[in-house]
């Protein structure tokens, strides 16, 4: 292959809707540092090694991303881009670095783009290994939205273009866990496309690990590279929107599997309070402590879906994005591009969108039962604690009579009993005190009596 390039295009979030205007994310800077290391470990570039200097939001090679506020323009430099400078290689030739930072409203993105010092020196498979492509995978780079690995070359008509684009990507990954599917094939300006997915095994459903990689093959010396520096931003933000529809749909899956966890301890509450309520429906310690735990699941999972909604806002943003760009490739090309991108807008992102509303719908009635759980068992708490509250009030009250009555009775009964009393035939007599005790607890008794009675009434 001639004119040989190998470009890595990654993407990093840097701030999202929950951070304060100026604020970022915990590692937004972690793209530029993982830059950094692997211009100090394998890719020696002297550019590379000295990014923090370059960058914009770096100052005396301290993260400071306030630098970065108030930009008229995307780029994270104030010269373009940066070359990066050139490596030898044992075979004689030299490999040249550029590298292109942008901020993309709220995305770190970057563009590293290696070739050969010269475009008429071939590159075999073999020579594929000067470029360091292990150093350029998601293991390395960890871009938090995902990555894309692109390879352009030329070959002479008669070239197998199937296998060499298999080559390629096995290259590519030689010596890793991963192992590339072809995915797709189409034309882009002039040239075949190959497309092909080697997702981590460990994490096969996360796309920040997963390596997406196209590989543009000349084989007609069609205009190719010229249209595509024409069409440069429009890829760049292409490829963006690709991965953030990517990134956007893992998150609503995973909010989406929380929620239903959540929803699976709500029906076991309802399942408890209608134990309680049929075994001891007064047992108000346990329906308080029941209470207790649902409001804190309740807000969980309205979280959840608050989430749900705003990923569906966004994959709907980004989709309109990516067909905006898509449309813009087409007007360059003759209103021509890969099928498979307008079938991952018209099939994959429409699945999609559609699959996030379809949650929400099935999480709304979730949240209006949690709410009607919580009212249920307030308001039956409420209504046993006022009973309890008035039952304790009327025995107040019966008491206060009762001892009250009894305690006047008392008083007049003592003041009259001057003498022990002896009934006839009784050998000991009776001590006052004894009679006056006597003669009060009856009256207490008689006036319990009649208060219980009278206030029957009143509290029914």
């Amino acid at each position: 292959m001639k004119n040989f390039s190998l470009s890595l295009y990654a993407f990093h979030l840097c701030h999202t809707f929950t951070e304060l205007p100026g604020e970022v994310v915990a590692d937004a800077k972690l793209l530029w540092e993982n830059l950094v290391k692997v211009g100090e470990t394998s890719l020696t570039f002297v550019g590379l090694k000295d990014l923090r200097s370059k960058l914009i939001c770096y100052q005396n090679n301290i993260y400071d991303p306030k630098r970065q506020q108030g930009r008229k323009t995307e780029w994270l430099t104030d010269v373009g881009s940066l070359d990066l400078g050139s490596l030898p290689t044992t075979e004689g030739f030299k490999i040249n670095a550029n590298l292109q930072p942008f901020l993309l409203n709220d995305t770190y993105a970057v563009d590293l783009t290696l070739v050969a010092e010269s475009p008429n020196i071939p590159i075999d498979i073999p020579q594929l290994q000067h470029f360091k492509p292990s150093s350029l995978l998601p293991s390395h780079i960890q871009a938090s939205l995902g990555q894309t690995l692109w390879i352009y070359g030329e070959v002479d008509p008669n070239e197998n273009c199937d296998v060499l684009a298999e080559k390629l990507a096995i290259a590519l990954l030689a010596g890793t866990n991963l192992n590339p599917v072809r995915t797709q094939q189409g034309e882009l300006f002039g040239s075949l496309l190959f497309e092909y997915q080697a997702p981590d095994p460990n994490e096969p459903e996360n796309p920040a690990k997963q390596c997406h990689i196209l590989i543009l093959i000349n084989n007609s010396q069609a205009a190719t590279a010229t249209l595509a520096e024409a069409a440069y931003n429009w890829l760049l933000n292409l490829l963006c929107s690709y991965h953030k529809i990517l990134y956007i749909y893992q998150l609503a899956r995973q909010r989406y599997r929380e929620a239903r966890i959540i929803y699976s301890e709500l029906e076991k509450n309802i399942q408890e309070f209608n134990k309680l309520i049929s075994k001891n429906p007064t047992q108000l310690s346990a329906l308080k402590s029941l209470m207790g735990t649902i409001p804190k699941k309740s807000f969980d999972y309205a979280r959840c879906l608050q989430d749900l909604q705003t990923h569906h806002t966004a994959i709907i943003t980004n989709i309109n994005n990516y067909t905006i760009c898509l449309e813009k490739i087409q007007s360059i090309n003759n209103s021509n591009s890969p099928q498979f991108w307008q079938d991952f807008i018209n099939k994959d992102c429409q699945k999609w969108q559609q699959q996030i509303q379809t949650d929400i719908n099935y999480l709304i009635p979730g949240q209006e039962l949690f709410v009607q759980l919580v009212d249920t068992i307030r308001g039956i708490v409420e209504t046993q604690q006022a009973e309890s509250d008035r039952s304790l009030e009327r025995t107040v009250q019966v008491l206060g009579i009762a001892f009250g009555g009894g305690a006047i009775v008392s008083g007049v009964v003592t003041g009259h009993i001057d003498k022990p009393f002896a009934p006839i035939n009784f050998k000991y007599p009776i001590h006052p005190l004894v009679s006056s005790l006597l003669w009060s607890f009856l009256a207490t008794a008689c006036f319990w009596w009649i208060a219980w009675q009278v206030t029957k009434r009143k509290w029914r």
